[in-house]
């Protein structure tokens, strides 16, 4: 068991904070994970790769988390992120960095959860079409079109953002 730990715990843990945004809801989704690895280690087809099932289990249970915490709390972030601007000290660049690290974060958390999901399997975890599948339990084509109007969605923002004029510094603007 605790070779399995070692192996998979940061695949498990990112995708469960990629999902969750959240690191000690991700941490327990980490813990229930494994908990249910030992717990069904009897019913696990030894013939088959595991690690489709650890995904499988933990995008079901940060899913359920983040299904919850949206029912029972109202998310601060987005007004926390307005109200909070960049550091006066941070340069440009890194300001501008920041600003468009947090425009894809929206992005991609504004998505559906479905397509939300098939985004971070597919690029932060770099799975497979049919793993993502197996993982999300449905047909290939389906996560084939999450994907490509994930992506769309996604497209269509950044290229929103990066048509909106920005202010420049009181110092460049002459």
């Amino acid at each position: 068991m605790g070779i399995l730990y070692d192996k998979y715990r940061l695949q498990v843990f990112r995708t469960a904070l990629a999902i969750t945004h959240d690191r000690q809801a991700a941490e327990d989704i980490l813990q229930e994970c494994f908990l249910r690895v030992n717990t069904y280690a009897r019913r696990i087809d030894r013939t088959l790769p595991l690690e489709p099932w650890l995904y499988r289990v933990t995008v079901n249970l940060a899913y359920t988390w983040v299904t919850r915490r949206s029912r029972w709390l109202t998310s601060l972030e987005d007004i926390i992120d307005r109200l909070v601007a960049p550091a006066r000290t941070m340069s440009e660049h890194h300001a501008e960095r920041a600003e468009l690290q947090a425009i894809i974060q929206q992005s991609i958390d504004s998505l559906p959860p479905t397509q939300r999901m098939t985004v971070i399997l597919y690029y932060l975890n770099d799975l497979s079409l049919k793993e993502i599948a197996y993982i999300l339990d449905c047909p290939v084509g389906t996560v084939k079109s999450r994907l490509y109007y994930g992506r769309e969605q996604l497209k269509a923002r950044l290229e929103a953002y990066r048509s909106t004029p920005r202010l420049k510094p009181a110092a460049q603007r002459g």
